[in-house]
């Protein structure tokens, strides 16, 4: 088993805190269930965007 250390934490964090935003204001139920898929996706979009923005 391998150990993600910090960045797993820092992910996990994020998709939490992306996961209770996008359900809260979700307006269906449907819509609470498309948030919790872009909750899992959206940490990894923030950090090619900053990667990008960074031209690393």
């Amino acid at each position: 088993m391998k150990d993600s250390g910090i960045f797993g934490g820092i992910y996990g964090m994020a998709f939490v805190g992306a996961a209770i935003y996008f359900i809260q204001n979700a307006t269906t139920f449907w819509a609470g269930v498309y948030g919790f898929f872009k909750a899992i996706f959206w940490p990894a979009v923030l950090m090619y965007k900053l990667l990008e923005y960074l031209k690393l």
